[in-house]
C-alpha cells in the first residue's frame, strides 16, 4: 500500500460516510409524508445500481439469490432488513446527532455477541473503548433527566441488528461470491419492508417527495459503492476512522436543515464518544502493525534458515565431490 493508496482510500471513506449522512438527511425530510417501511424499501431497490460495479469476471447476476452459506445469507438479510426500517424510523423520529449516537452503540453489541456467541478474546483496551462509547450515548441521551420514546427504541434496534449483520458477514467469509455477499444486503431490506409497507403505502403526491426519495436511496447505494472502493485501497482499519465524520454530518444537517439546536451536554457526549471511536482506531492499528511485524521477523527467520539450508546442501555436495 503507498501513501497515495491510503490518502486515496481514506479519502473515498470520507466521502462514502457523507453520502450516508446526507441519505440519512433525507429520509428525516420525508418524516409524515412517507411511510419507514416505504423509504427503507427504495434504499433496497436503489441499491441494484452498484452490482455492476461489485460483479466480478465470471459472476453471474443469479449469484445474488443463490449463495453457498444460506443460513448466514437469510441471517444477514433479516439483520439488514431490520437495520434499515429501525435506522429510517429513528431518523425522522429523533435529531440526526441523537439517532447517531445510539447506532454508534454497533461496536459494543458486536464485542458483546463475539464474546458469548463466536468465544472470541476481547482485549482490555477493547472494553475500554466501547465502555466508553457507552457513556458517550448515556450523556447523550441522560435518561431519567429526558423523556425516552420510540424513537430511541428504533436507533438501538437498528445499532444491535447492524451488528448482527457485522457478525454473519464475519461468518460468512467462506463465501466466495462477492454478489452473494452483497445480495442479502439488498433482498432483505426489499422483501422484508416491502411486505410491511403494504399495510400504510402511498404514492408520493408530488416532486419534492421523489426528489427526497431518489436522494436517500441513491445515496444508500453511492455511498456502499464508495466504501468498497476505498476498502480496495486501504485497510479497514484505516477506512474505518473516517466513520465519525458522520457525527459531524449529524450536528451541522441537523442546525442548518433542520433548525434543531443541541446544548452542552450533547456536545460533550458526541465528544466522549468520537473519543472512544479514536481510541479503537489506535488499538486496532498497533495490533495490525504488530502482526504485520511478527509476520515480517517470520519472514525473515525462514528466509535466513532456506539459505542456510541450502549452503549446507552445497557443503555437503562439495565434499562428496
Amino acid at each position: 500500500m503507498t501513501p497515495r493508496d491510503l490518502f486515496t482510500g481514506m479519502a473515498l471513506a470520507f466521502g462514502a460516510y457523507a453520502a450516508f449522512s446526507i441519505s440519512d438527511a433525507f429520509s428525516k425530510l420525508l418524516a409524515g409524508s412517507l411511510d419507514p417501511f416505504e423509504v427503507a424499501f427504495s434504499g433496497g431497490v436503489f441499491g441494484f445500481l452498484i452490482l455492476p460495479f461489485i460483479r466480478q469476471k465470471g459472476e453471474s447476476y443469479l449469484d445474488v439469490v443463490r449463495p453457498q452459506l444460506w443460513t448466514m445469507w437469510l441471517l444477514r438479510a433479516i439483520c439488514v432488513f431490520v437495520a434499515t426500517a429501525a435506522s429510517v424510523e429513528a431518523f425522522m423520529l429523533l435529531p440526526m446527532p441523537e439517532a447517531m449516537s445510539l447506532m454508534f452503540l454497533m461496536p459494543l453489541f458486536v464485542t458483546i455477541i463475539s464474546v458469548v456467541f463466536l468465544k472470541e478474546k476481547v482485549t482490555f483496551w477493547a472494553w475500554l473503548a466501547v465502555i466508553l462509547g457507552f457513556v458517550g450515548v448515556l450523556i447523550v441521551l441522560r435518561p431519567g433527566f429526558r423523556a425516552l420514546h420510540f424513537g430511541h427504541l428504533c436507533a438501538l434496534l437498528a445499532a444491535f441488528a447492524n451488528a448482527g449483520s457485522v457478525i454473519t458477514y464475519r461468518l460468512a467469509d467462506r463465501e466466495k461470491t462477492r454478489l452473494s455477499l452483497f445480495g442479502s444486503s439488498l433482498i432483505g431490506p426489499i422483501v422484508g419492508n416491502g411486505i410491511l409497507m403494504g399495510v400504510h403505502a402511498t404514492w408520493p403526491d408530488s416532486f419534492r417527495d421523489w426528489f427526497y426519495l431518489f436522494g436517500y436511496g441513491f445515496l444508500a447505494a453511492f455511498g456502499q459503492l464508495l466504501m468498497m472502493m476505498a476498502t480496495a485501497k486501504a485497510p479497514a482499519n484505516r477506512v474505518a476512522l473516517p466513520q465519525y465524520s458522520q457525527m459531524v454530518w449529524g450536528v451541522v444537517l441537523s442546525y442548518i436543515v433542520f433548525r434543531e439546536p443541541l446544548d452542552g451536554w450533547t456536545f460533550v457526549g458526541i465528544t466522549v464518544l468520537m473519543f472512544s471511536g479514536v481510541l479503537n482506531w489506535v488499538r486496532q492499528r498497533i495490533r495490525y502493525e504488530r502482526m504485520a511485524m511478527r509476520e515480517r521477523k517470520e519472514r525473515k527467520l525462514a528466509a535466513r534458515r532456506a539459505n542456510e539450508t541450502a549452503k549446507a546442501a552445497v557443503v555437503a555436495a562439495s565434499k562428496r565431490f
